[in-house]
């Protein structure tokens, strides 16, 4: 049977992740917890929690009750009585014809309404590196992460890259798990301490981007895959949908999926930090 393992900030949440990936619901499928989530110390040495996904077995059908000894001499007889076997074959060949033209009928409309959701144009990544970055071994931003990461009591390999205007740091190591920390939280608050380092003195600001591992990418598509999920659900349904409490960043990735999706809006509402996403149908 399918299975999917997911993490999320909670243990609900990673199951409705598996749950769309395996495009499942509840009832069938079994939940093994694997890991329970922990806050950890200011978000430092959290965890998510993690949690196995399995499809159920689909049920057997019921077996058909076999005729009673008295109903067989009836059945030889109607046997007997068939004049010609040429007409119950051509009409199970006609019923077979029109049952072959049922399903592609179907899938024609399962097909026309995929396109009408299609997306159009190409979504831009928010964590694509420029092309012009070039490497910077010697980056303020190398020797305070490596510093603040040492002060952890953690161990990562710390790169740096940049271009006029922006600075892209990846963190590699054993102990990645805790830098990225819960959701991304120690990661966010990493690089908002990088980006007030790089940022001093100067007249102009410069971007600063901190990953590890590729964490970023990664949960920029599963963000794209939910925002694409909701956002369905909404024009089915022809109402709003509101998503859980995000950071800036994830907000931004849920913004920009949709942004090339005529079928729905979307708005942010609320104060930090539980400011969130609201999805709801474009007005005709």
């Amino acid at each position: 049977m399918r299975y999917s393992e997911k993490w999320g900030d909670s243990i609900e949440s990673a199951v409705e992740l598996a749950l769309l990936d395996l495009k499942l619901t509840r009832d069938q499928v079994k939940v093994t917890v694997l890991e329970e989530p922990t806050k950890g110390f200011f978000g430092i040495g959290s965890q998510p929690a993690k949690v196995r996904v399995e499809e159920l077995a689909p049920e057997k059908p019921a077996e058909p009750e076999k005729p009673a000894a008295a109903e067989k001499p009836e059945k030889k007889e109607r046997t007997e009585r068939k004049p010609e076997a040429e007409k119950p074959a051509a009409k199970e060949e006609n019923k077979e014809m029109r049952g072959a033209d049922k399903p592609a009928k179907k899938k024609d409309k399962k097909q026309r309404s995929k396109r009408e959701f299609k997306i159009e144009g190409e979504v831009l990544s928010v964590s694509a590196k420029p092309a012009d970055l070039v490497d910077a071994p010697d980056h303020p931003a190398k020797k305070f992460l490596e510093d603040l990461i040492k002060e952890m009591g953690l161990e990562g390999a710390v790169k740096v890259a940049v271009n006029a205007d922006s600075v892209y740091a990846d963190i590699e190591g054993a102990d990645t798990g805790t830098i990225i920390g819960k959701r991304g939280q120690t990661l966010d608050s990493i690089q908002y301490l990088t980006s007030l380092v790089v940022n001093k003195g100067e007249d102009e600001y410069i971007r600063v981007v901190v990953d590890a591992e590729g964490y970023r990418a990664k949960r920029e598509a599963t963000l794209e895959t939910l925002a694409y999920k909701l956002a369905e659900k909404s024009v089915k349904t022809g109402r709003s949908v509101r998503l859980e409490p995000m950071n800036p960043y994830e907000r931004k990735v849920i913004h920009t999926t949709l942004q090339t999706v005529p079928a729905v809006v979307t708005r942010s509402e609320g104060s930090e930090p539980h400011r969130r996403v609201i999805i709801e149908p474009a007005k005709k």
